[in-house]
């Protein structure tokens, strides 16, 4: 057998056992807005007596939800604003969560990418030149409108051309505005009734605006250079080198 096919396997394998425990052990009442906050107290004593052991265990447990893009990453967020205050928990959660929806690219890359791109290569060509050259931008839009859920965002952008460490560093940023909303949401955990109630839709719209920005600007300035016939900075900068 093939040893690429073979890893495939055993990771497939590997995620429907997690996925097959996580459902038959009821794990996702941990990961509910009520477990949560009758269990606040409680975390809050162990985080008090061995603060680097929580912060390491929680940030396992949340790279492991969104890598595997199971249930429960709001309540986590929230949990991380509840447990740590806002600026730890911006640190920690940031990190974790975009640690893990690397991951979430990587294994979609790792077992369908080359599939995809073999079967649908000519159909997705135009769609990978335009990824290479302005999926930073696009994925910056997405991620800084929280409307999209952003395990689906995690999937198909693992079935791109774009580096992961380009898919990084920009998740890394545009996340950071919504999940400043939810742990700033968290400090205030025991007045939260629901995680729709944490976005209002006033708060959505301006989200939506900011995710808009970088590629209407992005936009705007190509039809400049179309207009003008003028070079953008970036690429008065390469046709120098």
């Amino acid at each position: 057998m093939n040893k690429k096919l073979l890893q495939r396997l055993l990771l497939v394998a590997a995620i429907v056992v997690v996925v097959i425990l996580f459902k038959v052990l009821g794990l996702g009442h941990y990961l509910t807005l009520d477990y949560l906050k009758a269990s606040q107290d409680k975390f809050a004593q162990l985080y008090g007596e061995n603060r680097l052991a929580v912060i390491a265990s929680y940030m396992a447990i949340y790279i492991a939800v969104t890598a595997l893009s199971l249930p429960g990453a709001a309540v986590m967020t929230l949990a991380g604003g509840a447990l740590f205050g806002f600026w730890i928990g911006l640190i920690v959660v940031s990190f974790a969560s975009t640690i893990g929806a690397t991951l979430a690219c990587f294994v979609a890359r790792f077992l369908l990418r080359e599939w995809v791109q073999k079967k649908f290569g000519e159909k997705l060509s135009t769609i990978n030149k335009g990824m290479q050259k302005e999926g930073a931008f696009y994925l910056f839009s997405l991620r800084l409108v929280p409307i999209f859920p952003f395990f689906v965002i995690n999937l198909v952008m693992g079935l791109t051309t774009m580096e992961l460490l380009t898919f990084y560093w920009v998740s890394q940023i545009g996340m950071l505005p919504g999940t400043m909303a939810y742990v700033n949401a968290g400090k205030e955990l025991g007045q939260i009734e629901s995680l729709s109630g944490i976005l209002s839709p006033g708060l959505i719209i301006s989200f939506v605006i900011l995710g808009l920005f970088p590629i209407t600007v992005k936009k705007l300035l190509t039809i400049y250079k179309k207009k003008t016939g003028r070079l953008l900075p970036e690429e008065k900068e390469s046709s120098n080198g």
